[in-house]
C-alpha cells in the first residue's frame, strides 16, 4: 500500500485532437483562432524586424538535485527546458545587477 496510487485519473484526452483538426475547414480554423483570447494576430509591421534566432547548443551534464525538487519539475512535460529557462532568468538577473554596480 505504501506505493499505491491515490486519487482519480482524468479520462480527458490531453493534447491536440489531430483528426478533429484535419476535418475542420480553413474557415472554421480561422474562426477558432479569432475566438481564442490568447491568440494575437500579426501583420506585416510585426514581421518587419523579425530575425531567425538559432538555439544555443545544449551541453549534457550530470547535476545532483533534491528528489522533491526534481519530482516537482517532472510533473509537467518539458521539465528540463523549464529548469534551463529558470536558470537563464536567474543568470540574466544577476548579470544585470553586476553591470549596474560596476563603475564606468
Amino acid at each position: 500500500m505504501k506505493n499505491a496510487a491515490t486519487g482519480k485519473k482524468s479520462k480527458d484526452k490531453l493534447g491536440t485532437d489531430w483528426d478533429k483538426l484535419r476535418s475542420m475547414s480553413d474557415a472554421a480554423v480561422h474562426a477558432a483562432v479569432e475566438a481564442d483570447p490568447d491568440a494575437h494576430p500579426t501583420d506585416e509591421e510585426f514581421w518587419q524586424d523579425a530575425q531567425v534566432v538559432m538555439p544555443q547548443r545544449k551541453e549534457v551534464i550530470t547535476i545532483r538535485l533534491d528528489a522533491d525538487l526534481l519530482a516537482w519539475f517532472r510533473q509537467q512535460p518539458g521539465y528540463q527546458t523549464r529548469i534551463n529557462a529558470i536558470l537563464r532568468t536567474f543568470m540574466k538577473a544577476h548579470t544585470r545587477k553586476k553591470e549596474q554596480h560596476t563603475p564606468a
